[in-house]
């Protein structure tokens, strides 16, 4: 007859009773901790999975360098309002004065995380790592010396503890004394007292791709939670006391006058926000007339809803007769790219979202000489790393190529533009330059189809096209940057928007999509022409993807890059003023190279503000923020209400865009507040780890927020104004109301305060803010 689970369960709970005696029989009394109260139940061997599992829940996830996402830290908390979440987060992740025993745990955890986890930065490799964390460090673990110091009786408890993780955690917490009733909360600080490393753990176990999930160096939760507490028990058997000391820091987590302050500022901006986009009836009237009247245009440029976006679109329409969208970066394509030559793949789409297929990009050029030329470079690089990190050569490596090391150093510090333009043809003499374009043929058309008409109908064009119209994805170029990916699109996973603006281009091109959006009601005129384009943020340049284009669009494009230019000269004035660069307003013409130069300075701690300052969300029409200046503090994404008829674009954008914002703005929120805790310190005294992420000094935990520079313009002056996200949406409350109350991850962001909400309601005239208790009331 089979075993019951229960039964099982009970057999367990005996076997690991009888192990538990034996092994408490063989040490010393005095290392017993053993509470004599918990002579474990089947149903208290039953809840550890269940506490190993609720233990996670405060921890937010961290992406590692590659492609850094921007996460609310204390995501973990979001079920709680805001004032709550402050006052918890205080007493779990802004430890002031944490044991000097729970200190040295961390400290030999970080050593073995950094080896466990190395991405190729060291030269001699943990061994065994296919084992995974757990079966490798206790395969190491009795022969380190500074977690047992060759105590037998230690020694032996290591060798004799069970296989598999769970049945280590139980054994281990019965040895350390911790009441039942008390293992989720245990094992929670076992999370929060490094809460870097656990952030990254959360990562790789519940939100990497596919081809992580299959890493060869595997991680599970439990087994994380496992490593923790044999180097608990090893080192601070009598870490019950942990339990103790977390108590008196929620006793005493006073956030003072923070929330407080925050909603002043927040009232403040919000009362001058509303005054910038309030309008008088006969205003309304206009702005209604305006949307729906068609308008003749050079070009549409649709934009990543970016907060850098913004600005730039400013400058760009003043150029002339230019209409400008916005939308979320990866264009509605959730895909996987790869390129042919690199072989290189990466998912290019929210994190939200898992790729639907995987897109090939090959390039323009002979293939066979760009993968050369490609192969060339790499085995370059590969022959450096290997003299400069092997233990040997690094002294005949000086000897050899320091005199000339020395006096590039002197030229990239000196002259970093002169340095770039060496660089680039140095590599292009190696190397030839090339372009790329996708493979669409493994999107089936239906979904082809879908993508293209979703799109057009997200960003609210489906008729009066242009001419010329040109998705612009986004991305960062800069040197010697840990944080670059940082500064990449969002909704792209980290990675540059192009390749997303390259396959919704190709897709509404094909005759035969355009065919298919006819029955729609998508007509889209023969002469119209989709093009892809990326747009810099770093230096306000854009490139433009022309290869294959009509005769006919050629005229429209060299008459855009002149636009563009002009455009790229405004903006970069612009951006060089919130970097406190003094340029005067005759002299405009300067800035697009002094922004150059910053991105190519390799000693730059700050090539661009990224996202700081971000403060709104502006769901509706362009022509309800066109002749406004919002400072560069703004999404905007594009929305006709009345091309909406069952609300669900709406719902789209406020469970996803909207969502992703508020991550982006709680990232950088917090990194502000406490940039230790939340954030990642000082870019001058930050150390890469393992190529995943940074600490700071030699052996920190891993900080997981933005750096100092990132959103403080000194060390002790804040760039970035700590707001939380408002959110105004041009359409009724008739359709904004119900999506609420159909999403629970809305009701949970509006209710507890992580998101102000106004609706600007075009029906009936009147702006309204949406209270905590989900009711609207009306603003004078």
């Amino acid at each position: 007859m089979p075993v019951s689970r229960t039964r099982k369960q009970s057999l367990l709970t005996a076997i690991t009773i009888s192990i538990s005696k034996v092994m408490m029989k063989a040490m010393k009394p005095s290392e017993i901790r053993a509470d004599k109260q918990t002579a474990s139940t089947a149903n208290d061997n039953l809840s550890i999975e269940t506490a190993i599992d609720n233990s996670w829940s405060k921890i937010a996830p961290f992406w590692p360098l590659k492609n850094l996402i921007a996460v609310n830290p204390i995501a973990g908390f979001e079920n709680l309002p805001f004032e709550q979440a402050l006052k918890q987060a205080k007493a779990y992740f802004q430890q002031q004065h944490m044991p000097e025993q729970m200190q040295a745990v961390n400290r030999e955890s970080i050593k073995w995380l950094q080896a466990f986890f190395d991405e190729g930065q060291s030269t001699i490799r943990m061994p065994n790592r296919q084992l995974g964390l757990l079966g490798s460090t206790r395969l190491l673990m009795p022969f380190d010396e500074h977690i047992h110091h060759n105590d037998p009786v230690k020694k032996q408890w290591l060798k004799s503890l069970p296989q598999k993780p769970e049945a280590i955690i139980a054994e281990s917490l019965l040895y350390l004394g911790i009441p039942s009733r008390q293992k989720e909360q245990f094992l929670t600080l076992m999370l929060t007292t490094l809460p870097g490393w656990a952030a990254y753990i959360q990562y790789r176990t519940s939100w990497s791709d596919a081809r992580e999930a299959i890493h060869s160096y595997p991680i599970t939760k439990s087994d994380y939670l496992a490593f923790r507490v044999i180097l608990t028990c090893l080192i601070w058997p009598t870490s019950k006391a942990l339990l103790s000391w977390h108590q008196q820091a929620m006793k005493h987590s006073d956030i003072g006058n923070v929330c407080a302050e925050i909603t002043a500022e927040e009232i403040a901006y919000q009362n001058a926000l509303i005054e910038q986009l309030r309008l008088s009836s006969s205003a309304r009237e206009h702005l209604r007339e305006s949307i729906k009247k068609p308008i003749k245009t050079k070009a549409q440029l649709v934009f990543c809803i970016d907060v850098r976006s913004e600005p730039f679109r400013r400058a760009l329409e003043a150029q002339g007769d230019y209409q400008t969208y916005g939308f979320a970066g990866f264009f509605g394509v959730p895909v996987s790219i790869e390129n042919a030559v690199t072989n290189e793949v990466h998912s290019s789409c929210p994190v939200l979202l898992k790729p639907a297929h995987t897109v090939v990009e090959y390039s323009t050029c002979s293939h066979q000489s760009c993968r050369d030329g490609h192969e060339k470079i790499l085995n370059l690089k590969k022959l450096y790393q290997s003299l400069k990190y092997t233990f040997t050569t690094p002294f005949s490596l000086v000897e050899t190529i320091g005199l000339v090391s020395g006096i590039w150093m002197g030229i990239k510090s000196l002259l970093p533009g002169g340095s770039e333009i060496i660089k680039s043809r140095i590599k292009n003499t190696i190397a030839p330059d090339y372009t790329v374009r996708p493979y669409i043929d493994n999107i089936p058309f239906e979904q082809q189809t879908a993508y293209g008409a979703s799109a057009l109908k997200m960003m609210g064009l489906t008729e009066n096209f242009a001419p010329l119209v040109v998705f612009c994805g986004h991305g960062s170029k800069t040197q010697n940057n840990a944080y670059a990916s940082a500064l990449d699109c969002g909704a792209c996973g980290g990675h540059h928007g192009a390749p997303n603006a390259r396959i919704l281009a190709c897709i509404l091109n094909s005759h035969k999509v355009r065919a298919a959006l006819k029955k729609q009601n998508i007509h889209i005129p023969q002469d119209t022409f989709f093009l892809a384009a990326e747009h810099n943020t770093t230096t306000d340049a854009i490139e433009f993807y022309t290869h294959e284009i009509p005769e006919n669009i050629a005229t429209d494009i060299t008459s855009l890059k002149k636009s563009v230019e002009k455009a790229q000269m405004v903006n970069s004035y612009w951006r060089a003023t919130t970097m406190g660069i003094n340029i005067k307003p005759n002299q405009m013409d300067k800035a697009t190279a002094v922004t150059a130069l910053r991105a190519v300075d390799w000693a730059q701690v700050r090539p661009e503000w990224g996202l700081a300052r971000n403060a709104a969300f502006i769901v509706g029409p362009r022509e309800l923020t066109k002749n406004v200046d919002l400072a560069g503090r703004a999404f905007l994404h594009s929305y006709n209400w009345e091309k909406d008829s069952d609300g669900s674009l709406l719902t789209t954008i406020m469970t996803a865009p909207m969502v992703v914002a508020q991550w982006i703005n709680a990232q950088y929120l917090f990194s502000t507040l406490d940039n230790v805790a939340f954030g990642a310190g000082s870019k001058t005294t930050k150390n890469i780890t393992g190529k995943i992420g940074i600490m700071q000094g030699n052996a920190s935990d891993l900080m997981h927020g933005l750096p100092l520079q990132s959103v403080f313009s000194s060390d002790d002056k804040r760039y970035h104004q700590p707001l939380r996200l408002t959110v105004v949406i041009y359409a009724p409350q008739s359709y904004i109301g119900p999506i609420i109350q159909q999403q629970a991850i809305l009701q949970q962001l509006f209710a507890n305060g992580w998101v102000h909400l106004i609706c600007d309601d075009p029906q009936v005239k009147q702006q309204f803010r949406l209270q905590r208790n989900l009711q609207w009331s009306k603003l004078d």
